[in-house]
């Protein structure tokens, strides 16, 4: 039985490093997407500052998290194999919850996930104990620190609300006095906005980054022989001061003589020390509780006294953490940041939230995120009363993002927000995290930096009235989500504990194996889910200006549609055939999916047209003509694909033989048809939909038909009256399907001209260089 807590300690170790591959994944949001969102250096520079950061880090991090000793529980009411217990629920709990937010592209908190599930795991084994010994709920206390849990859910909701309120109002400050030609204002402007920036960042790197490390306790001469924790603490004023002047003097010197962008250099110190700050406090988070663990097989192995009764008291004294295991810990979380596609995700929803420009919503509206915005809308005309009018105007000046011209041929590529707000939210995130951890308040990076950007987004006017529902209501869910992190890593930990607590022997292999194949089966699953979206052939919108720019350019959509829509008509004949309910379902799904690209292109109509030259305006009336064609298509296919589900699911009688052969012929007709469509569009052989159209006839003519044979069988032998419906149904919208495909054609039949040469697109680089490639370059 004792071999089994050697077991525990090396499935420890192994979760230990699946961990930090889960947290790294989630947590990378918190210092890369300021850095990636402006676009102020290139993606490889961005990854090799935060390497760095995260390596630095993870050597100097204090490596033991105190919370996991002693923080949540009372260590000493517990004894060892109770103890080993715990460890093992919450490091199981872990890597399935942050590998569920990976997942869905969700960013979350490792600190509050790892807290809860030592409280859950701890409340269960102090129940089971207070069962045991005959006690009562209320004798919980004496094995919780209810105190410090109390004291970190304060934590969080305050977080929430401070990070959101002052990252707004000093976003809107800085935009006030800088606006979006900061690039054009005095140098002092900028030497001081510098100065300020990197003066919080470097206080924080001292704070956050330096103070919790094993080296903040000892003495240094440079200090007096004071310890640098002291000296941190009681020279806050001096420190700051000659770190101004020091910055200030710098960047001055660096927008003068050099001609630098100071902004850049904020971002880059920032991205560092945010990277920094996470590896070196949140590194624990992931091997804080193996190494805990360690210490108290240690202990207990030395002790000579049965796991039962070997008393845990020792867990609230601190041992220091073995240099190699940080340095380790750090290169796997370097590794992780590199390669992880998971990470992207997550970066990928911090950043359309964010977006200053228009993405694609991921979110929908909800009750919550309507009242909110009217409430804002309703205050904000308040203020407008209460203003007078010139400043009003003054205020919108500076406010207003500048236009980037660039003629018709040519297209650009905006980053998701500028340099300024980038700068505010890693020095305002900066200045919180370093308050808050003056002050020993526990707070989580991811909290503070995904409100921050939040709240610096609503200032700077990046929630339109186009947007502002979408984004609310994404924020609401990713706050949600921490809720629910919270309430699910209790609940799971505890659950566990207790699943582990019935018979250690027998469930510990158990679930070991079964949280990593839950973790494989999610790796699989994401990696194939990530090659489907990179081999799918999505629908991209038109952007030339002319004709046949857009019957050249919109060639791909109409086969990619065609392709589509052949093989959901055909899996939902086949599937109606079979009564196959999973091909059925599966079916539904990607006919939504399809629709909503086709609802996407319409929705970019406003931007289409305003990009046409006035010679060009005949190229609107052809496209908005090609995509309501297109929407017409694909309700007939949605309708079939869901009526045949509907039929199938409600377990309705199956259609005659001579009804399934006959839409067979119909589907082989028609696969016929789409296929020599998508061959014409595939090839840009425009002089070739001539030859479809002359079948035109004898398609309506087939289908007419079918219709009659059925209206025959009604007359005389037809006794189901949900079958003769779906039958009908069917028919009709397959001429309405048929409608919409030679409209199409005949559109692009009598629109293109061979003789005239399509305009073409020329890209442009990132707009803060002001750069045009001409075509003839």
């Amino acid at each position: 039985m004792d071999n089994i807590y050697l077991y525990m300690i090396i499935a420890l170790a192994i979760l230990a490093i699946a961990d930090l591959v889960v947290g790294v994944s989630n947590d990378a949001v918190n210092f890369l997407n300021s850095a990636i969102g402006s676009k102020a250096i290139s993606f490889k520079t961005i990854m090799i500052v935060a390497s760095l950061g995260v390596a630095v880090g993870a050597v100097f991090s204090s490596g033991m998290m105190e919370v996991a000793r002693k923080g949540i529980f009372n260590p000493g009411e517990f004894m060892f194999d109770e103890i080993m217990i715990i460890f093992l629920a919450v490091m199981i709990t872990d890597i399935l919850l942050l590998d569920f937010f990976n997942s869905i592209g969700m960013p979350t908190s490792t600190t509050v996930s790892i807290v809860f599930e030592l409280l859950g795991a701890a409340v269960a084994i102090a129940l089971i104990k207070i069962g045991h010994d005959g006690g009562t709920f209320s004798d919980v206390i004496t094995y919780i620190n209810t105190s410090k849990a109390t004291q970190i859910i304060f934590g969080i909701l305050l977080s929430v609300v401070v990070a959101f309120s002052i990252g707004a109002l000093v976003q809107w400050l800085s935009r006030l006095l800088l606006s979006y030609n900061f690039e054009k204002k005095a140098n002092w402007v900028g030497a001081s906005f510098g100065g300020v920036a990197l003066t919080a960042i470097t206080y924080f790197i001292f704070m956050k980054g330096l103070k919790g490390t094993s080296y903040a306790s000892q003495s240094f001469d440079i200090f007096g022989g004071d310890t640098m924790s002291h000296f941190l603490e009681t020279q806050v004023f001096a420190i700051v001061i000659a770190n101004f002047a020091l910055w200030f003097l710098l960047s001055y010197a660096l927008i003068t003589l050099a001609k630098s962008n100071i902004y850049k250099l904020v971002i880059i110190a920032g991205t560092f020390a945010l990277a920094l700050a996470f590896a070196g406090n949140d590194l624990v988070n992931f091997i804080g509780v193996p190494v805990a663990a360690y210490n108290a097989f240690s202990a207990w192995s030395a002790s000579g006294v049965p796991a039962t009764e070997f008393s845990m008291g020792i867990l609230a004294q601190k041992v220091p953490t073995n240099n190699w295991l940080l340095f380790i810990a750090g290169m796997i979380m370097v590794l992780t940041l590199w390669f992880s596609t998971k990470a992207k995700n997550v970066v990928k929803t911090s950043l359309d939230l964010a977006s200053q420009g228009e993405t694609k919503e991921r979110f929908q509206p909800n009750f919550l995120s309507r009242t909110f915005v009217r409430t804002a809308v309703l205050m904000s005309q308040v203020t407008g009363y209460m203003l007078p009018e010139s400043w009003q105007q003054k205020i919108d000046k500076q406010f207003e993002a500048p236009v980037i011209k660039v003629s018709k041929n040519k297209k650009i590529e905006l980053p998701a927000f500028d340099l300024v707000r980038a700068a505010v939210n890693l020095m305002v995130a900066a200045v919180l995290i370093s308050i808050a951890t003056s002050y020993k308040l526990p707070l989580s990076t991811t909290y503070v930096t995904f409100m921050v950007a939040m709240g610096s987004s609503l200032a700077d006017r990046a929630w339109g009235a186009e947007s502002a529902v979408y984004r609310v209501a994404g924020v609401i869910n990713v706050i949600g989500g921490w809720f629910f992190t919270a309430f699910s890593a209790f609940t799971a930990a505890a659950l566990v504990a207790y699943l582990l607590n019935l018979n250690i022997g027998v469930m510990f292999p158990i679930l070991l194996v079964l949280a990593f194949a839950l973790l494989v089966r999610s790796s699989i699953m994401h990696n194939k889910k990530s090659k489907e979206v990179k081999a799918e052939d999505s629908l991209t919108r038109a952007e030339s200006s002319s004709i046949q720019g857009v019957i050249h350019e919109s060639a791909n959509n109409i086969a990619n549609v065609i392709k589509r829509g052949n093989k959901i008509y055909t899996n939902s004949i086949n599937g109606l055939a079979k009564q196959d309910l999973v091909m059925l379902k599966k079916n539904n799904k990607q006919i939504v999916k399809l629709s909503e690209e086709v609802d996407g292109l319409r929705d970019n109509i406003f931007y289409f047209i305003k990009n046409l030259d006035d010679s060009s305006v005949g190229a609107s009336d052809f496209y908005i003509n090609i995509l309501g064609y297109l929407q017409d298509m694909t309700q007939s296919l949605e309708y079939i694909s869901k009526a045949i589900h509907k039929h199938v699911n409600n377990n309705h009688k199956k259609l005659k033989f001579n009804q399934i052969k006959e839409l067979k012929e119909v589907d082989v007709i028609l696969d016929k048809l789409f296929n020599d469509t998508k061959t014409v569009f595939d090839t840009q052989s425009f002089n070739q939909i001539s030859d479809i159209l002359k079948r035109k006839a004898s398609l309506f003519a087939l289908v007419t038909e079918k219709i009659h044979k059925q209206v025959e069988r009604t007359r005389t032998d037809e006794s189901s009256p949900k079958n003769t419906t779906l039958y009908f149904s069917l028919l009709l919208e397959t001429k309405d399907l048929l409608v919409g495909t030679m409209n199409l054609l005949e559109e692009y039949d009598n629109a293109h001209d061979s003789s005239v040469k399509p305009a073409k697109l020329v890209e442009v680089e990132h707009p803060s260089t002001l750069k045009i490639k001409d075509e003839e370059e």
